[in-house]
């Protein structure tokens, strides 16, 4: 579980790292943010679409097989990563990471559901949620950081290193711990698609899968810009609003480290209730608010509302299909991101046009819809 939990820090820091770069990455390339912002997006795109791939692998291979191939693939890019000279080489790189950072966090928890009663599954999530936060708010950190002083190139090779010590860990796991994998009985791929075709028919499925999409679009979408937003509205440094966005992890940490009691208090349905509802008031209040406070206690609150809501999300994923798990969990993380991809690709336009605190309030008025159809879905499990 703890090299499961490396290797999803890793992943997720790659995810953010290059959030606080945005506005240097434009001054360098000398394009508008909204187009640097290509860097973001693109990683988003393939990461979901590889979800159908690896989905199928992991139920063929072994989930830890495949994860611990990813992340060797993922030390490998993110070094090549740091020689971009152009940032078309630059989005090139990040698609290739999004390609193989997607086999890491998906195939973890589609492993947990594998082994996980059902009745804890929702606290033993929440555990590997932490490793995956506090890499969220590493690659923010770090990739504000590295912008701001060592220059960007120096945040991937940072990741890379610690990429190839994940990869090294789980490897000599797998060869002793591990005997080789027969795939005798495992389904062939034409299996798995035909698989992946029967759950999308079930209207369970399409739900809670629509409801995802959106959720990364409106959350996450905005998430990206958060950090050009604390710099251009509250006046904050590329490495303070970086180092301010770790806010936004503090509040998943204390959603994930007292998970058990969220759930006592609150239930499921109370969790997605009261998520959707912090999430609004941390949307709007950094769109208007006029202190720096206020953007700190925004990313406070729109961290917490998140991981209330999305973690209620991951538990139906990782229940609507039993039988085929890995492949629910990964489709259920492709329409995370292709929502996350749509959502970057509409609030760059917003960026350009100085229009982000316009472009928050209508993703704040789309999560009070979402709060309110996520609710409704729980209470038919």
């Amino acid at each position: 579980m703890q090299l499961l939990a490396l290797a999803g820090f890793a992943s997720m820091a790659s995810m953010r790292i290059c959030d606080p770069m945005l506005v240097v990455l434009s001054d360098e390339f000398q394009v508008s943010t909204g187009d640097a912002s290509a860097v973001v997006s693109t990683y988003a795109v393939v990461y979901g679409l590889s979800q159908l791939l690896y989905g199928p692998m992991g139920d063929r291979f072994g989930k830890l097989r495949v994860v611990s191939l990813a992340v060797l693939a993922c030390a490998v890019i993110s070094a090549i990563t740091a020689l971009s000279n152009s940032l078309a080489m630059l989005v090139i790189m990040r698609g290739l990471m999004g390609a193989a950072a997607a086999g890491v966090i998906p195939l973890a928890m589609a492993w947990v559901g594998d082994r996980v009663p059902y009745e804890r599954r929702q606290e033993t999530l929440a555990k590997i949620m932490s490793a995956t936060v506090l890499g969220m708010m590493g690659g923010l950190w770090f990739g504000g950081f590295a912008a701001d002083t060592l220059g960007w190139r120096a945040a991937f090779v940072v990741l890379s290193a610690l990429f190839a010590l994940a990869a090294v860990l789980l490897i000599r796991l797998l060869r002793v711990r591990t005997s080789p994998v027969s795939t005798r009985d495992a389904p062939g791929f034409w299996t798995s698609f035909r698989t992946t075709a029967n759950l999308l028919a079930m209207a369970r499925v399409r739900w809670v899968l629509g409801v995802t999409a959106a959720e990364g679009a409106l959350v996450f979408g905005a998430m990206a810009f958060m950090p050009t937003h604390l710099h251009q509205h509250y006046g904050l440094s590329v490495m303070a609003a970086g180092s301010v966005m770790m806010l936004y992890g503090v509040g998943g940490l204390l959603y994930s480290q007292m998970a058990r009691h969220w759930l006592a208090w609150l239930g499921e349905r109370g969790l997605a209730r009261a998520g959707a509802g912090l999430v609004v008031a941390g949307l709007l209040g950094l769109a208007w608010g006029t202190a720096t406070w206020m953007g700190l206690l925004a990313c406070l609150l729109a961290g917490l509302g998140f991981y209330m809501l999305h973690n209620t999300l991951q538990v139906q994923a990782t229940q609507m299909a039993p039988a085929a798990r890995g492949t629910a969990v990964t489709l259920f993380a492709s329409s995370l991101f292709f929502g996350q991809s749509m959502g970057v690709l509409l609030m760059a336009k917003s960026v350009d046009m100085d229009w982000l605190a316009y472009a928050f309030s209508a993703a704040a008025l789309g999560v009070v819809v979402l709060g309110r159809v996520v609710y409704r879905l729980v209470g038919k499990h």
